[in-house]
């Protein structure tokens, strides 16, 4: 796969595929999305997905002391929350900003089609750094995976044109990723296992932290993708 889409902008994009952060999990991709971030300014947290405020405290403990980076955690847990304007300028005023992982469902009820969720397509236009982890990582693309027991799919954010993510992924268990292929509108997929993260820049540029998978289509073959990209991946045996 050589095209990997995403909103047009002078930011990064950066998607983590899961991992627990207290446990030295995603400390790689942390590093490698906190190299793209100025120094100065605060990392803003946005619970919404968890819907947890330790969530936050406990990822700002972790920002600062294994990287001296100041986290605040910007508190939209509701609907109104996202349109608060104090919020939003918690957002633009973020020197980066991560949304933390939790349920698909809550985050998308909470930022689909609200000013938060502008405020952060603008954060990445104008050059900042946006971080996506696990479920949330899922809702910037197409569909997303709602926990609905009845296997629902919920249309995502859109920040990737015509694909969708699935988070915590294994190769040898790729079906959620292909049921999400099979919703309309859905051209390739992105899996993105504990740890891993794909990064994306403004003109172009694809960083691989581990190792990402892709595949077109429903029925495509998975492609193996490690740092440096390869445009030429080798199969996923």
């Amino acid at each position: 796969m050589k095209v990997v889409e995403r909103p047009a902008g002078g930011g990064w994009l950066a998607l983590v595929g899961g991992g627990e952060f207290s446990f030295g999990e995603t400390y790689d991709a942390d590093e490698a999305w906190l190299a793209k971030v100025p120094e100065g300014g605060a990392v803003g947290f946005l619970p919404t997905a968890s819907g947890s405020i330790d969530y936050g405290h406990h990822f700002a403990d972790y920002l600062e002391g294994e990287f001296a980076r100041l986290c605040e955690i910007v508190p939209v847990y509701r609907g109104r929350d996202a349109r608060r304007g104090k919020n939003l300028e918690r957002i633009a005023e973020s020197a980066a900003v991560y949304v933390g992982g939790g349920v698909a469902d809550d985050l998308l009820d909470t930022l689909a089609d609200s000013p938060a969720a502008e405020a952060l397509l603008e954060k990445l236009r104008s050059g900042g750094t946006v971080v996506a982890i696990a479920a949330a990582a899922q809702v910037f693309g197409r569909w997303a995976r709602s926990l609905d027991p009845r296997g629902e799919h919920l249309p995502g954010l859109g920040w990737l044109p015509g694909g969708v993510v699935e988070p915590n992924f294994a190769p040898d268990h790729d079906r959620r990723l292909r049921k999400l292929l099979a919703q309309p509108g859905a051209r390739w997929g992105l899996g993105l296992p504990a740890g891993s993260a794909l990064l994306l820049g403004p003109e172009g540029e694809r960083e691989v932290v581990g190792t990402v998978f892709t595949v077109d289509g429903p029925e495509g073959d998975l492609e193996a993708h490690g740092e440096p990209w390869d445009d030429e991946p080798e199969l996923e045996a």
